[in-house]
């Protein structure tokens, strides 16, 4: 559940006419005559380190602690530190009662887990128990911000109180009934903005899981989905910066004319990944000019020298020149600059994990060969530099906590995903050893998989295990394709494992896009589109058919790449017959081709088996 704090603004004002009174009788009264003296200058913010040690002093000193969970390359983040956290007002009340701690959440991923539904900035209060009693979404005026800290101390009972955290029984079912299935797609559909394009009216950006949705619904013959997947991705080529390339984080517009500027690893994966996937299926060269783009941006600003990528550029230059007035200038005029907005060079294993997944839909529809090797090179750098026992990876170079979900989680996906760019069996076995470390660590008793093993802090509030549904989605649809080009039974268990989680009432009954686990449990339920082609990797033939079978227009797709006389087959589910020359075998709703030796004759073979009739696996 969410809740932002909506605090009486008559209470609030009454706080802080009680707070002003009281200071301006002391200082009055103190029996002279004498008029007072100035007020002392109240002493800057000491932040401390977030940690079992601040909970444990909030409760000897009865404090409440002051959580500041920001970003690098958040705009309002440096706004609220130069404006809300230098106020005297807000120091004065911090020294009084609170222990602050400033947390970047890019290097926490369990916090950033928890709380990225505020936004950033987040600012979470906690009692001296370590209790939450305030969640506030983004920036917060010095005025607000010192009435809250006075209300929360002074007055707490007029703190509205925050909702406990449902315990939810996991479904017996791995599947969304027809209701659950018919109230997430009603969502979606009365979220779409007819006027300017776009799922969601406040925010402006690209939704990776509807986008995908309605590209499955066109290609099946949704007129309506097919034009407003298109208007929604010409509309977001707004964001992307024509000229440097990349793409901004969001617009704060409905038209999306107001892009923040901050540029974000996620968003430049997922935008080339989804550019990547429409040009395959609509043919507009638009979209592929657009998955360049940011193709080349992130070679070009976001790649460290050993080939690991970095994790974001700022939206900002300083507090003196803001992203609106830099990212106006032409490549040359910025060039020019003597500073341009700080890129965040940590090097994570989740942002590479992304990373290697963008890169390679880019090679799906371009076949450029330096594509593929920034995808390979990024891999093995997080595998001799991230890379823990058991199959899992580190965060960063210093983590605070972890190991962290969502690291393996996409870095299991960016090695999948390399296994069908390249056909080398050795990265589906990575990727199966972390698919086994994610069931180890991460796997709840009753269902779901958690975003870390061991609790953010020794507090109240990190009791209970914390459980993301974004990630549980991504984990899911994971789990379901590697058990189809392994054949091993575990990985669909781990799938089902977490849509047991996901086909709660708790979790579908949330006011919030869900339109992931419609993925997931039809991917669960039916089988993908399925191309292996035989022969050896050092035959132009077999080139050609692998070269042909990454462009084929489906995102629920395993491709094999075999070499009967060096390896054996990693799912052996099919068998295909000896034959004297390379040639690509389809599979998809329960049919198998005749054996294809052109590759343009690959794709008419597939649609073909894909225009029958969907036969749904039941879940036994």
């Amino acid at each position: 559940m969410r809740h932002i704090i909506r605090l009486s603004f008559r209470n609030l004002c009454a706080a802080l006419a009680a707070l002003l009174f009281t200071s301006s009788l002391a200082n009055a009264q103190d029996g002279s005559g004498a008029a007072p003296a100035p007020p002392k200058e109240p002493p800057q913010i000491t932040w401390h380190a977030w940690g079992d040690a601040l909970f444990e002093t909030a409760k000897r000193e009865n404090r409440h602690i002051l959580l500041d969970l920001n970003a690098r390359w958040c705009h309002w983040c440096h706004f609220m530190e130069r404006r809300t956290y230098a106020h005297p007002d807000v120091r004065e009340l911090v020294a009084r009662g609170y222990l602050a701690v400033r947390v970047d959440q890019d290097a926490n991923p369990d916090l950033a887990s928890r709380y990225g539904d505020w936004g950033w900035p987040a600012t979470i209060i906690f009692d001296p128990q370590g209790n939450e009693v305030a969640k506030l979404q983004g920036f917060q005026r010095p005025s607000l911000m010192s009435m809250i800290l006075y209300v929360v101390r002074n007055q707490p009972e007029q703190i509205p109180k925050l909702p406990t955290e449902r315990a939810f029984a996991k479904s017996a079912t791995a599947f969304l009934d027809e209701a659950q299935r018919t109230r997430i797609l009603d969502l979606m559909d009365k979220s779409y903005d007819t006027e300017h394009a776009g799922w969601g009216r406040r925010l402006k950006f690209l939704r990776p899981d509807m986008v995908e949705f309605a590209l499955r619904a066109a290609r099946r013959g949704d007129k309506i989905m097919e034009q407003r997947v298109r208007a929604s991705l010409d509309a977001a080529i707004a964001l992307v910066d024509l000229e440097w390339g990349g793409i901004y984080q969001y617009s704060h517009k409905r038209d999306w004319s107001a892009p923040h500027f901050e540029k974000l690893m996620w968003s430049q994966a997922q935008n080339m990944r989804l550019y990547a996937l429409a040009y395959k299926q609509l043919g507009d060269e638009k979209y592929l000019d657009v998955a360049q783009s940011l193709y080349g941006y992130l070679t070009t600003y976001l790649r460290g020298p050993q080939g690991a990528f970095y994790t974001s550029q700022d939206a900002d230059v300083d507090a003196e020149t803001l992203g609106e007035d830099f990212y106006k200038l032409s490549a040359v005029e910025r060039a020019r600059q003597p500073k341009s907005p700080p890129i965040d060079k940590n090097r994570y294993a989740r942002e590479n994990g992304w990373a290697i997944s963008g890169l390679l839909a880019v090679y799906d529809v371009t076949g450029d060969q330096a594509v593929r090797e920034h995808a390979i090179r990024a891999a093995e750098w997080v595998l001799a530099n991230r890379a823990l026992p058991g199959g899992g990876f580190s965060h960063g170079d210093n983590d605070r906590g972890g190991p962290f979900l969502s690291d393996a989680l996409a870095m299991a996906r960016g090695l999948l995903d390399l296994y069908a760019a390249t056909g080398d069996v050795r990265w589906l076995r990575e990727a199966e050893k972390t698919g086994d470390f994610m069931k180890a660590m991460f796997a709840h008793a009753a269902a779901g998989f958690m975003t870390t093993a061991k609790p953010a802090a020794g507090a109240a509030a990190f009791a209970k295990p914390y459980f993301n549904i974004e990630e549980n989605i991504r984990l899911a649809r994971f789990s379901n394709i590697i058990h189809r080009v392994s054949g091993k039974a575990r990985f669909r268990e781990m799938a089902v494992h977490a849509m047991r989680y996901l086909t709660t009432d708790e979790v579908t009954k949330e006011r919030r896009f869900l339109v992931g686990i419609v993925l997931a449990d039809e991917e669960l339920a039916v089988e993908p589109a399925q191309i292996t082609v035989v022969g050896a990797k050092t035959d132009d033939r077999a080139k050609r058919l692998h070269r042909a079978a990454l462009k084929l227009a489906f995102s629920y797709r395993h491709i094999d790449w075999w070499d009967p006389a060096k390896e054996a087959l990693p799912n052996p589910d099919v068998t295909y017959p000896p034959l004297d020359r390379p040639a690509a075998f389809a599979c998809a709703n329960q049919i198998c081709s005749l054996p294809v030796f052109e590759p343009e004759g690959l794709a008419p073979v597939v649609q073909r088996m894909l225009q029958q009739r969907v036969v749904r696996r039941a879940e036994n």
